[in-house]
Formats: C-alpha cells, sequence, structure tokens
C-alpha cells in the first residue's frame, strides 16, 4: 500500500507533467518535440491549384459558339478542339512561332498533320485574331518556278516549310517535271487548299 509521501511525489509528478503539456501547447501549438510536419510554400499550392485549373478545363468539352483564337491559344488550349491531340497542337504552337499567325482557316493547312478532315472538324470552333500574311501575284518573272526553284526559294511560299519543299524537290526528282499547278497536290503533304493558295504565286514553264 503506497505511504503518504508516495501519494505525495505523485501528486507532485502530475502537476508537473501538467505544468510542461500546458506550456508545449501554450509555445509550440500543439507540435510534439520531434515531430516532422510537411508545410508546402504558397508557390507549391498556386502551382497545384493551377494544374487543377488546366485539368478541368481540359476535361470540359468545347460548348455550341465556344471559340478558339488559334493565333493565340496556349498548347492546352487547342488540344481541347476535336481531332487535335497534345502532339498536334504543339505543332501548331511551333509553326505559328516560327511562321508567324495563321489569319484564316485556310492558312492552317501548312502545319504538317492538318488535312481536310482536321480542317473541317476545328472550322466550327476556330477563331483567329493575327493578320494572314499579304500575298502578292505579280507577272511569272516573279512566281517561283516549280521546275527550276530551290529549296530555298520553295521556303518563301507561305505555307511551304523545310519539309515540304523537300518533299517538292523529292517528287520533282522521282516523277519529272510539273506539267501543271496542280500536279503538286499529288505531293505528300501538300492539300488542295495549299495549292489553291500557291496557284498565284508558283509557275509551270
Amino acid at each position: 500500500m503506497a505511504s503518504k509521501d508516495d501519494k505525495k511525489a505523485a501528486l507532485i509528478l502530475i502537476g508537473i507533467a501538467s505544468i510542461g503539456l500546458c506550456v508545449r501547447f501554450a509555445v509550440g501549438g500543439g507540435v510534439v518535440p520531434g515531430e516532422v510536419m510537411y508545410r508546402g510554400s504558397v508557390t507549391d499550392t498556386i502551382q497545384l491549384d493551377s494544374l487543377a485549373v488546366q485539368a478541368a478545363r481540359l476535361a470540359k468539352p468545347l460548348t455550341r459558339g465556344e471559340k478558339i483564337d488559334l493565333d493565340r491559344a496556349s498548347a492546352i488550349e487547342l488540344s481541347r478542339l476535336p481531332r487535335v491531340g497534345a502532339g498536334l497542337a504543339g505543332r501548331i504552337v511551333a509553326n505559328r512561332d516560327a511562321n508567324g499567325p495563321f489569319g484564316s482557316l485556310e492558312e492552317l493547312d501548312r502545319v504538317p498533320g492538318i488535312g481536310r478532315s482536321v480542317l473541317d472538324a476545328v472550322a466550327p470552333y476556330a477563331s483567329f485574331s493575327g493578320r494572314k500574311r499579304r500575298q502578292t501575284g505579280g507577272d511569272s518573272r516573279q512566281r517561283v518556278r516549280l521546275n527550276n526553284a530551290n529549296l530555298e526559294q520553295l521556303t518563301t511560299l507561305p505555307g511551304i516549310g523545310r519539309v515540304r519543299a523537300e518533299a517538292i524537290v523529292e517528287y520533282r526528282s522521282r516523277h519529272g517535271r510539273y506539267r501543271t499547278v496542280d500536279d503538286l497536290a499529288r505531293v505528300p503533304g501538300i492539300g488542295v487548299a495549299t495549292v489553291e493558295r500557291l496557284r498565284p504565286l508558283v509557275v509551270v514553264p
């Protein structure tokens, strides 16, 4: 059986423990000594919120009448368009950065991987705030001669980058001289819309 001294010592210990507990909560905010806690920075919180907003935006389908400006939209916004995934959206932005704004749906055809089916799917949701590159005709001396032009000359044509210029030259090497401008439609990567855009700018002797 505990003696009076034992009981007294126990009460003193309980009192000291109670005081220590009160002091720890008052000073340390209830954190146990040695406890490891992670507190994210404000920047981390903002970044997580931003990612959440972007994910929600991508998951939200385009509504009727909603438009996306292809001359300004980011790759994330562009990937919301039908038939346009992340890869094609990245190519659209890269082409825009290298060659300037599109200005029209027809000029969008200059991006590798975009054909008539993609243009038709994108058309209801596309808008263009940029100014379309001016195209001037002029006489045959100012036009690019399809059967004599080199890569550098061909790349000056709107919508014809290095890849398409190489395709034009390769087709010419394999199949002979172009007989009409319409023969360009047989070149891989060049569609009817591109041919019509190039018609006043090229000549077949």
